[in-house]
C-alpha cells in the first residue's frame, strides 16, 4: 500500500510540511511506503491556469491515482486551508479521491482556526469521492517546536493525536472484510 503525502504549504520549512514529514516517518515505522509532493513545486503557471498537461502536474496527478492513502497537510489562512492546495486539488478530476483513505492535517496560528479541517478541506476532499476522510490533526505553532539537533518536538495533546491518526490511517489500509490481500489473490 502506498501513502502519499501532499504538502500545501507555500513556505520551506513550514510547521505543517515538518508535521507532514514527521507522520511520514510515523507511517514508515509501522511498514508503509510512501511518496510526497510538494505543491508549491509545482509550476505556478499550469497550477493557476489549470494545465494538466504539464509534465510535472502529470506526476503529480498520477500520485495521487496510485496512492492508496493521502495525507494532506494545509497551514490555515483566514479560515480556511492555503490556496495552492485548492489550485491543485481543482485539477483532480471529480472523483480524484475515489477509493482512497484520506487524514487532513493542518497548522495555526491559534485554535480559533481549528473549525478550518472540517468546514473548509473536508468538504472538498468528500467532493472528491474520498472512501473514508479520518478526523484531522490541528496543530498551533505553539504546540509544534523544530529544534535543529532533534527535529520535531510535539506537545502532548497533538502527539497523542498523531498517534490516532496514524494508527487510524494504518488500521484503514488494512484489506476490508471480504477483499482478497495480494497474498489471497496469487
Amino acid at each position: 500500500m502506498t501513502i502519499l503525502l501532499i504538502s500545501g504549504s507555500p513556505a520551506q520549512p513550514s510547521s505543517s510540511s515538518r508535521l507532514l514529514q514527521h507522520i511520514g516517518e510515523r507511517l514508515a515505522v509501522l511498514g508503509h511506503r510512501y511518496n510526497r509532493i510538494h505543491v508549491r513545486d509545482l509550476p505556478p503557471r499550469a497550477l493557476l491556469h489549470g494545465l494538466t498537461e504539464d509534465p510535472s502536474v502529470q506526476r503529480a496527478l498520477q500520485a495521487v491515482r496510485d496512492a492508496d492513502a493521502v495525507v494532506i497537510a494545509t497551514p490555515v489562512y483566514k479560515a480556511s486551508f492555503a490556496g495552492i492546495l485548492k489550485a491543485f486539488l481543482d485539477l483532480l478530476p471529480q472523483d480524484g479521491l475515489a477509493g482512497k483513505v484520506v487524514l487532513p492535517i493542518a497548522t495555526g496560528g491559534s485554535q480559533s482556526h481549528l473549525l478550518a479541517l472540517d468546514y473548509a478541506l473536508r468538504p472538498v476532499l468528500q467532493a472528491l469521492d474520498a472512501r473514508h476522510v479520518l478526523a484531522g490533526i490541528f496543530a498551533t505553532a505553539q504546540q509544534l517546536q523544530w529544534n535543529e539537533e532533534h527535529g520535531l518536538l510535539l506537545a502532548l495533546p497533538i502527539a497523542a493525536r498523531v498517534d490516532g491518526g496514524v494508527a487510524a490511517l494504518s488500521q484503514a489500509l488494512l484489506p476490508r472484510h471480504g477483499e482478497l490481500n495480494d497474498f489471497q489473490s496469487a
